[in-house]
């Protein structure tokens, strides 16, 4: 076994590298940027080296700054993890160059597999079944187009180095093919710098499904069965489960055999996953199943697979890397229950997914089910890298079961001010077709903002945060009211509450001390003068509205000023009772190392004015409100 391990890699994958080398009696070495210095990876490590500045063009994608700390540290061996130089042939080459242990497939290995083209024609050398389509080497638009009519539309263009939906477009009928050729190849050459393409027919009911292969330098090559990453948004798995909904026993074999094929094909070593697509629109069938790509490294989703297999992949490449044989041999390896996991991000989905960056001022994971996180509670989300917060995972005997943890356990998550999917992935886990099995690729798209646009909060929210504010439940040192009923003489006190959650307004009685929810279905932060109310994944934070008119005049976003996002208030350019012509100013938010100017969107008077300069805000805030005249 290895002594000791550099991690080129954060976050959550370099976390989970160390419990499985602590585990094992493994030192560890942590490297880190500028942004990364307080990182849970490096207080967790046994060492760790400054690397750079934050941005990881000049950190993490430094091969050689990461060699000389391995050199630095004593380091053995050095385990990329996942993105960042994982799947770079030539640093694997100068890792191994500088005498040291690569975690990881052989260069050979990765270079074969790096091209999609050419990793298609190998594969299809190999007698592994790949997708219709053209891999040819004039790149002629003439040709292409030639080519795409005879495959027939839609087809599918995808750039030869491509990754992660850049360089993809499908094209609907042949009027569209030359623009959206042209911004294929541009957004290729921008983000690979190769803007050479191949086409694929167009699969009408894709599904994901792809499979988890491992080889040792004895020659041997097992697959830990299948995972079905069907559920995708712009080509970005979300939701990830093994084994595939609907693989019968036939089909399974032919997936798998497919895949170690493919794997033995480049003598594979290592943890790879071969990625096929499936032609859903008759169910999962062996032969309307192609080779996609290959992946040489560990993918974000193997919990998934450790869950149903009970092995733990991270110590089987370090077994491997050591010179050992494979653990287990295929026929030790079977398929225990169903496991599923959900990527957690620190996104907006409200805003297209934007991340969400800034302090965890708030953050609660839930307990019970495995959560390989990558913060904490106090941590900072910052635009570098990657805005994973977690993966959640769950296991249990059956695909329901597992459905319905991973719900209970999303919707528990809390975190604020930074936004998060949580709230999007329970109305995923909570979708009719996907609790059927009846997914595709193409789900979260047709269902459009029915999943990514979150509800208002319920009545028992509302009413909840308004119990809050009256005092009625129970409270912390943050809640800033403790009671607001007001008092009239032979008559019951007033116990209506005026809040709004941005620009939308709300009016109700709060509820009844005990009759608010009690089985932590909805839980409550005070944060400075509002209240933040956790529901299905949900933060929704409420602020009294104290101009609000009973009779509704005040509707819900007329003339409220809001926080855009997290900031600082640099200015304030105007005062209550200001008369203010559109486009006026009413105050500078410094976000993001950026100045933005909130203006009057319309001629009027300034009903209401909650900024002051020096103040820090929340996005969503009503800052003020401005009444036509």
């Amino acid at each position: 076994m290895l002594k000791s391990v550099l991690i080129a890699n954060r976050g959550e994958i370099a976390r989970r590298v160390i419990r499985t080398c602590k585990r094992l009696g493994v030192r560890t070495l942590a490297v880190y940027s500028d942004a990364d210095a307080k990182s849970l990876h490096v207080r967790e490590a046994d060492d760790a080296v400054h690397i750079g500045p934050s941005a990881a063009k000049e950190s993490y994608l430094r091969g050689e700054k990461i060699i000389a700390a391995a050199k630095q540290t004593g380091a053995e061996a050095i385990h990329p993890g996942y993105g960042f130089l994982s799947e770079n042939a030539d640093f694997a080459q100068a890792v191994i160059d500088a005498g040291l242990i690569w975690i990881g497939p052989k260069p050979d290995s990765i270079r074969a597999m790096g091209l999609k083209d050419a990793a298609k024609k190998l594969m299809a050398e190999a007698g592994v079944p790949t997708t219709p389509g053209y891999l040819g080497e004039d790149q002629s638009e003439e040709r292409l187009q030639k080519e795409a009519d005879a495959i027939g539309y839609p087809v599918l263009i995808k750039a030869v180095a491509g990754g992660g939906g850049k360089g993809m477009r499908k094209v609907e009928k042949r009027a569209e093919f030359k623009a959206a050729l042209a911004s294929a190849k541009r957004e290729a050459a921008a983000a690979f710098g190769d803007d050479r393409v191949l086409l694929e027919m167009y699969v009408q009911r894709p599904r994901h499904i792809e499979v988890q292969v491992f080889g040792d330098t004895h020659g041997t090559v097992v697959h830990l069965f299948e995972r079905d990453c069907s559920l995708q948004r712009r080509h970005q798995k979300v939701i990830e489960e093994a084994p595939a909904p609907g693989m019968d026993e036939a089909t399974r074999k032919a997936v798998t055999d497919a895949a170690v094929l493919a794997a033995r094909a480049v003598n594979y070593v290592g943890a790879g996953t071969i990625e096929f697509i499936a032609d859903a629109s008759e169910g999962l069938r062996g032969d309307r199943i192609w080779f996609m790509e290959m992946n040489t490294r560990l993918q974000v989703e193997h919990p998934v697979t450790e869950e149903i297999t009970g092995q733990d992949l991270v110590e089987w490449q370090l077994r491997v890397a050591s010179g050992e044989k494979l653990p287990l041999k295929q026929s030790e390896l079977a398929i225990n229950g169903h496991a599923m996991e959900a990527r957690l991000y620190a996104e907006n989905p409200d805003t297209g997914f934007l991340p969400s960056t800034g302090k965890l001022e708030h953050l609660h994971l839930p307990y019970g089910p495995r959560t390989d996180a990558a913060v904490e509670y106090g941590d900072e989300v910052t635009p570098f890298y990657d805005p994973m917060i977690a993966k959640i995972i769950t296991h249990a005997d059956t695909r329901d079961d597992a459905i319905a943890q991973l719900r209970e356990a999303c919707a528990d998550v809390e975190a604020f001010p930074v936004k998060t999917n949580a709230g999007f992935l329970v109305r995923c886990l909570d979708d009719e077709s996907f609790a059927a099995g009846e997914v595709d690729t193409s789900l979260i798209a047709a269902r459009g903002e029915a999943l990514w646009h979150r509800p208002p909060p319920s009545a028992d929210a509302v009413a909840y945060a308004a119990a809050r504010f009256m005092g009625q439940t129970q409270t912390d040192e943050r809640t800033p009211w403790t009671s607001l009923g007001g008092f009239r003489i032979n008559a019951p006190a007033q116990i209506k509450v005026r809040m709004r959650v941005g620009a939308e307004a709300f009016e109700t009685a709060p509820a009844e001390p005990g009759v608010y929810p009690s089985d932590g279905s909805i839980d409550a932060i005070g944060v400075g003068h509002s209240i933040v109310v956790f529901e299905d994944g949900e933060a929704y934070e409420f602020t009294l509205d104290m101009g609000a008119h009973a009779d509704g005049e005040a509707a819900a976003g007329d003339g409220a000023i809001l926080s855009p996002m997290p900031g600082k208030i640099v200015s304030v350019a105007t005062k209550a009772g200001a008369q203010l012509k559109k486009g006026d100013p009413i105050l500078v938010l410094e976000a993001m190392k950026m100045e933005h100017t909130l203006t009057a969107p319309f001629d009027g008077v300034v009903a209401e004015l909650n900024a002051s300069a020096g103040a820090q805000v929340s996005e969503g805030v009503v800052l003020a409100k401005l009444e036509k005249q």
